[in-house]
């Protein structure tokens, strides 16, 4: 959907001010998290419920209370259950501004030669109180607010240095490689889930063949690729029904579906309503 790409286009806040705040709740057309990845960092904060979510090559089920961390260009996505949660996602970019004292450091973060640990809360109980100032600040939007923002993502980054919440890696080239041609493929799809699309499309972009793409996608997203490409449609068609002024059926063909009883047979597997049932629960 183009509304949260694979490699996310949305718009994170302003060109001046590229921070952006998302309050999430199972009423929010973008509560799910198909796989995506972007060039923000992002910092999730978990107030309800539970999240299984896949990080890269690793899944972990995330509860109340847990606040992570994600760097720039991880691969994330994952199912939430009776979940609420704080996104925050911005720019390391606009620390950097006439920062000389902190240059060096944010640009060690930015190339990945530090990498901030995932899972930062159960490691400082600093960060609960800072993330819940940050949250305010950004939701709020009251006089100065820009000012508390930077100035608790500084001290955010201060901790982390402090508590040595990092680490310095190199990644594996191999499983970078891998990683990217995932990526690929996820593109494709997020560009593409209009039209027809087969396991072969996706495995020839990604440059595997198909059987090896079919078992690495899976480790990956946990579900096969054409599994998360119906999976993909039907949360563009929940965004299509939540935003726009359309039929099921128009809806059903702008998501790749020919056949609008497929659609909702479809619809119903992954949401477990009807499109028209759904549309009920919005309006």
């Amino acid at each position: 959907m183009k509304y949260i790409d694979y490699k996310e286009r949305r718009k994170q806040g302003t060109f001046s001010f590229p921070i952006a705040y998302y309050h999430q709740t199972p009423h929010s057309p973008r509560y799910h998290m198909p796989c995506h990845w972007h060039t923000h960092c992002e910092i999730i904060h978990f107030l309800s419920g539970t999240f299984h979510m896949t990080l890269d090559n690793s899944s972990h089920l995330y509860k109340e209370g847990d606040i992570i961390f994600i760097s720039d260009g991880v691969l994330h996505g994952g199912t939430p259950n009776d979940c609420i949660y704080d996104c925050i996602v911005f720019d390391l970019q606009i620390l950097m501004k006439d920062n000389h004292a902190c240059a060096q450091t944010l640009q060690d973060i930015m190339n990945h030669r530090i990498l901030i640990d995932t899972f930062l809360s159960a490691s400082s109980s600093h960060i609960l109180p800072l993330m819940q100032n940050l949250c305010a600040a950004l939701s709020g939007k009251k006089e100065g607010y820009e000012f508390m923002t930077q100035g608790y993502l500084y001290q955010l980054l201060g901790i982390i240095l402090e508590e040595h919440l990092y680490q310095k890696q190199d990644k594996n080239p191999e499983s970078a490689q891998q990683l990217k041609s995932i990526k690929n493929a996820l593109s494709y799809i997020s560009q593409n889930y209009c039209n027809t699309i087969t396991l072969e499309d996706l495995a020839k972009i990604a440059g595997m063949n198909p059987k090896y793409f079919c078992r690495y996608f899976r480790s990956m997203t946990e579900r096969t690729p054409i599994d998360y490409l119906n999976y993909y449609r039907i949360e563009c068609a929940c965004e299509m029904l939540s935003t726009k002024n359309l039929s099921i059926k128009e809806t059903a063909i702008c998501c790749g579906f020919n056949d609008e009883s497929y659609f909702i047979k479809t619809f119903h597997k992954y949401k477990g309503t009807t499109p028209k049932q759904f549309l009920k629960t919005r309006f």
